[in-house]
This record gives structure tokens, C-alpha cells and sequence, in this order.
């Protein structure tokens, strides 16, 4: 999971206001609406210095409709320069958490980055398509008009008929070859993680058939769609999107945990337990991090852990006394072990996956693949021979 958008964030001195609410709407919610749920939360803020300023920032979002329905929550980090990060999450917390820190609490951020997919929709006719790009950034709308001339088969005899529908069928392919160019300029220029292709079944498959690897390679198709909405049963078309980025997440999911599996079966490109994840964290060599799922509703055997940071992301370490020896004496702090990994991670462009319980073994909850190795990498082979079993997550 790309949780590159967190990184701006690390470029911001802050202090920071972090904030995960229930913004499930009051007609569905079995407590107080959304705004009760954030006047508790602005005076918790307010109570831990939060200036004024920055709770506003937050109240014109929060209290802004997310039009999504059923039960879900809402991720906000603000600063003195305004929101900074604003994501809605399928599952509403528990209870709202909010802080007020030097450092924003990026494991709730990334738990919002676990649910979310950078995608690209494309609803395609014969004359064209619409577009739907939705990533960190929002959402972005825009058409493309394919060069169409006859896209209609008609004609008053059969000679005029055969000729008007050679030329339609003409116009079809050339007009699918053009929506078929766009979607892989839009999808080099963007680089979504997932595109999805609706509309006309004819024109879908014409484009499909035009698109060239690795575009076609990210393409799913979901019937029941169209442009501009028409004719287009918007509940069952949205319950196939779900089911489609539901079945994506999964595999994204699951092709990160089997390459841990592998990796830490030959001892090789992968660690397990909080030290030797935070060494390798420390060398800048980790391609993703995998926390247990339960780590983000405090069930965690990390909960309660606290590391050292120092100004650099990669400044990360067990003790105080670990980051002095490299050097580092200034703006040194101890964070929850969650926002010390995850910050890490971010800093260095590695991935976050959410393991789980029972999919892969994890020592303290927490292991990494890597992108390289060395000589003084940690190794796992002592793990089973250690009593570290117990550990085992």
C-alpha cells in the first residue's frame, strides 16, 4: 500500500492536530450527530493547546457532509497552516480519538491509506468517455470526446445501409483507439493503481482490445456503468465498484504477506519483531512495512511501546542513548512505537501493509521486506531457538 502522500506532512514543523471521528450521519448514528461528536473533540484539542485557529480549520471540514452512506469515520491532521490531510475510512471508530503533538498520529492516517485506491474510472461510449480520477489529492472529473464521424448503423436502402454501417463500425474502432490512447497517457501521467472500465459493452471491449500492457494489466471491468449517469442503476453499479475495490485490496493485500512468507522462510529479504524492524528502518532499506490489523484497534503487543526520534525520519531507534552514539542530540523525542515506524516508512517511500490475524507470524506484530541486504542486516534464523516463540504474533 502507497503511503507516499503522508510524506508532506514530515515537511511541516508542526505541532499537529490529529483527529479520528465517527462521521457516521445522526439519522443512522445510535449517539449525537456528527457536530456533538466534534464539539467533545474540539474541547479535548482546545484542553491539550490547540489554538484556535487550527480547530476552526477543522470544524469547516469536519462539519462539511461527506455524502458516503452507512456507518464510517473521518481521518484530519491540521496545522497552523490549515487541514493537511482529510480521508473518510469504512469503519467508524469506536471512540473518537483526537491529539495534539509534534508529530501528527500517522497510524491513523494509514489506516485510512489501507481502505483507499488510487484509481481511475473510465465510463466509455461510442463517441468517447468520462473520467474519474480519485486519489489522496480528491477526486477529478473530466470528458474526452473521441474524433466519431457515422456511429450510427441506418439507411434507406440496403446498398446505403451496408456502407453507412462499414463506416460506423469504422468509426467504432477508431474512436475506441483514441479513448484507448488517453487512458494510458492519463495512466502514465497519474499512475493510478487500479483502473476501472464501464459503459457500453461494445465500446468497452473495443477499448480494452486496444489498450496495450502494462495499462491492461491494471484494468478491471465493471458492468452496469455509463456516461454522465444515463440509464445507469447507481446503487447496483456502485455495489460491483465496491466489490471490485474490495477484491483489488485484497490482492494487494495478500501479494505483500506472501512475499514476507517466502522472504522470512529463507531467512533472507525480511524481518520480524520491533528492534530488528527498527535497525532495518534505521539503514533505509525497507520496501514495506507489515503491521498486525489488530495494531490499530489497540490489541496490539506493541501497544504501549515507545521509540526514539530524531529530526531525519530515519533517526529511529530503542533508546536515546542508540541515536547520541550516531551523533544526534537535537530534537530528540519518545513516540508510541506506531507513530515512530510509520514515520519511518513514509520517510524512506516504503509501503504499509495491515496483516490479518492469522495470515502470517509476526514477532511483536511488526515485520518489513526489504530492498536489499547485507552483512549487517538482522537476521531471523535465531528466532526459534531463542524463546522469541512467545512473541510470536
Amino acid at each position: 500500500m502507497k503511503i507516499d502522500w503522508l510524506k508532506p506532512l514530515l515537511g511541516h514543523p508542526g505541532p499537529f492536530a490529529t483527529l479520528h471521528l465517527d462521521a457516521t450521519p445522526s439519522e443512522q448514528a445510535a449517539d449525537r450527530d456528527v457536530e456533538g461528536r466534534w464539539n467533545a473533540a474540539r474541547k479535548d484539542l482546545a484542553q491539550q493547546g490547540a489554538p484556535n485557529a487550527v480547530l476552526d480549520a477543522i470544524q469547516e471540514v469536519v462539519l462539511r457532509p461527506t455524502r458516503v452512506p452507512g456507518p464510517h469515520g473521518r481521518v484530519v491532521i491540521a496545522d497552523d497552516t490549515g487541514v493537511l490531510v482529510d480521508r473518510v475510512v469504512n469503519n467508524p471508530p469506536t471512540a473518537t480519538t483526537s491529539s495534539w503533538a509534534a508529530v501528527p498520529a500517522l497510524l491513523q492516517a494509514a489506516l485510512a491509506a489501507d481502505e483507499s485506491v488510487e484509481l481511475l474510472k473510465v465510463a466509455v461510449d461510442r463517441q468517447g468517455a468520462d473520467f474519474l480520477r480519485a486519489g489522496p489529492g480528491g477526486k477529478e472529473h473530466s470528458t474526452f470526446q473521441a474524433p466519431h464521424d457515422e456511429i450510427e448503423k441506418s439507411g434507406s436502402n440496403e446498398v446505403k445501409r451496408a456502407r453507412i454501417e462499414s463506416r460506423a463500425e469504422d468509426s467504432w474502432e477508431r474512436n475506441a483507439a483514441a479513448v484507448a490512447t488517453e487512458i494510458e497517457r492519463r495512466v502514465a501521467e497519474s499512475r493510478p493503481e487500479l483502473v476501472l472500465l464501464t459503459g457500453d459493452v461494445r465500446a468497452v471491449a473495443l477499448v480494452r482490445a486496444a489498450l496495450t500492457a502494462p495499462t491492461t494489466e491494471k484494468v478491471v471491468e465493471v458492468s452496469g456503468g455509463g456516461r454522465s449517469g444515463g440509464g445507469v442503476h447507481e446503487g447496483a453499479f456502485a455495489e460491483r465498484v465496491g466489490e471490485a475495490l474490495d477484491s483489488y485490496r485484497e490482492r494487494r493485500r495478500e501479494r505483500v504477506l506472501a512475499e514476507l512468507r517466502q522472504e522470512l522462510g529463507r531467512e533472507s529479504n525480511a524481518v520480524t519483531s520491533v528492534g530488528d524492524v527498527v535497525s532495518v528502518l534505521a539503514r533505509g532499506q525497507v520496501k514495506e512495512l507489515v503491521l498486525a490489523e489488530e495494531y490499530g484497534t489497540g490489541g496490539s503487543p506493541m501497544n504501549g511501546r515507545k521509540l526514539w526520534i530524531g529530526p531525519d525520519p530515519m533517526h529511529i531507534a530503542s533508546s536515546r542513548s542508540e541515536l547520541e552514539a550516531l551523533g544526534v542530540t537535537e530534537q530528540l523525542e519518545e513516540l508510541p512505537a506506531s507513530v515512530a515506524l510509520v514515520r519511518a516508512a513514509v520517510g524512506q517511500d516504503a509501503g504499509l501493509t495491515f496483516a490479518p490475524e492469522g495470515s502470517v507470524e509476526l514477532m511483536d506484530g511488526v515485520a518489513a521486506t526489504l530492498r536489499w541486504r547485507d552483512e549487517g542486516t538482522p537476521t531471523e534464523a535465531l528466532a526459534s531457538m531463542s524463546g522469541d516463540d512467545r512473541r510470536l504474533h
